[in-house]
């Protein structure tokens, strides 16, 4: 009956043991991965960082593209210069963030918290931020063509010289944006709050696509009416 028993929980034993010892590698290897997203020129490139606290990290100049950091706390992080090619940062915490020069292609940024997040020179082509809190952040000379900034909160944000061409800002929330040279060529402004925006010119406004129930300060959506009524019309599309 015992070397019955033996002949059975041997076996068995040996497994547990096996078992513990790859949790083990396991979980040093992911506390090893995780340490190394920390630091800056890391190879993250399609790394899950979704939920992770990366609060004040240092990763300037890390390979991101494709990663997950869906919900991720990165704020105060260092991304200057960081390569983003889409990344999901659905949720993410980005507040006082650095992404200057950050290449965000097709990111995913919907939801997620930049207030005063500096993203000056960042890439943000075709990127989506859908619903994002842009409050206060740093967009100067920002290349956001054909980005979703439907319903995005940018009120007070730096958008000088920001190329907007192709976006979509329908519905955005704009109040106090600074649009100093911004290129509103073919953008969709429609329902957009642009009251008090700063440097706001007619100019910049005749090359949107729509501002269909857009707001705007009396006297511009006056020199709207009177020399491009097309663009306060509801549009075909």
């Amino acid at each position: 009956m015992r070397k019955y028993l033996l002949h059975i929980c041997f076996p068995v034993l040996f497994a547990l043991i096996i078992s513990f010892v790859f949790a083990f590698q396991v979980s040093a290897f992911d506390k090893t991965d995780f340490e190394k997203a920390k630091d800056s020129n890391a190879d993250l490139s399609n790394a899950d960082l979704s939920g992770a606290d990366l609060y004040e990290a240092n990763l300037s100049g890390a390979d991101l593209s494709g990663a997950d950091l869906i919900g991720a706390d990165l704020i105060g992080a260092n991304l200057s210069d960081a390569y983003l090619f889409s990344a999901d940062l659905y949720g993410a915490d980005l507040r006082e963030a650095n992404l200057s020069g950050a290449k965000l292609i097709y990111a995913n940024l919907s939801g997620a918290k930049l207030t005063y997040a500096n993203l000056s020179g960042a890439d943000l082509v075709g990127a989506n931020l859908s619903g994002t809190d842009l409050v206060g952040a740093n967009l100067s000379g920002a290349e956001l063509y054909e980005a979703d900034l439907v319903g995005a909160d940018l009120i007070g944000a730096d958008l000088i010289y920001a190329n907007l061409s192709g976006a979509d800002l329908s519905n955005a929330y704009l109040y106090e944006a600074d649009l100093r040279d911004v290129d509103l060529s073919g953008t969709d402004l429609r329902g957009a709050n642009l009251t008090q925006v700063k440097y706001l010119s007619i100019n910049e406004l005749s090359e949107a696509k729509t501002l269909y129930e857009a707001k705007l300060d009396s006297e511009l959506k006056k020199q709207v009416k009177d020399k491009y009524p097309h663009l306060l019309k509801k549009p075909e599309y």
